[in-house]
C-alpha cells in the first residue's frame, strides 16, 4: 500500500481530490500516508479520525488528508474549510460518502476491498485520470 501511494503521488497536481472508501481496516490510511511520505518525505502521519484533517505543507502544494467517519452531516464540510481546499489544494478523502453531493465530480476513487489475505483496489475516475495514471 505504502508503494502504490508513493506511485499515485507522482502524479497529483492542485486542485486533485482522492476519494478513497472501503471497510474499517482495508488501508485507506495506509495508502494515504503512502502518497503523504512520498511527497513531503519520510515524516509520521497519524491518521485524522479524531482531528478529521490533517494538513500537509508538501514542496508543492499544501495536501490535506480527512476521514470523514465522524461527520455527521455533509454540509459540515464547509465548517472544514474542506470545500475550499479542494479547490487549492491536493485533498486525499477516507470515507467520502460523508460528503453526500459535495464530493466533486473529477475525484478519483480507490476503493480498497479485503481480498483473502491481500486487498483488491478498484481506481475509477474521468478520461483526466486514464490518462495520469497510465504510468502507475
Amino acid at each position: 500500500m505504502l508503494e502504490l501511494g508513493a506511485r499515485l503521488a507522482a502524479v497529483l497536481a492542485v486542485g486533485d481530490v482522492v476519494a478513497f472508501t472501503g471497510d474499517l481496516g482495508a488501508g485507506k490510511t495506509t495508502l494515504s500516508r503512502g502518497i503523504i511520505q512520498a511527497l513531503c518525505g519520510d515524516i509520521e502521519v497519524p491518521s485524522p479520525t479524531y482531528t478529521i484533517v490533517q494538513t500537509y505543507g508538501c514542496e508543492a502544494f499544501e495536501l490535506w488528508h480527512c476521514d470523514l467517519y465522524r461527520l455527521d452531516r455533509p454540509d459540515d464540510i464547509f465548517e472544514l474549510g474542506l470545500f475550499e481546499a479542494m479547490e487549492d489544494c491536493v485533498c486525499l478523502i477516507e470515507w467520502p460518502d460523508r460528503m453526500g453531493e459535495h464530493l466533486i465530480n473529477s475525484a478519483l476513487t480507490i476503493d480498497i476491498q479485503f481480498d483473502g489475505d491481500g486487498r483488491m483496489i478498484t481506481l475509477n475516475g474521468t478520461d483526466i485520470w486514464e490518462k495520469r495514471l497510465d504510468n502507475v
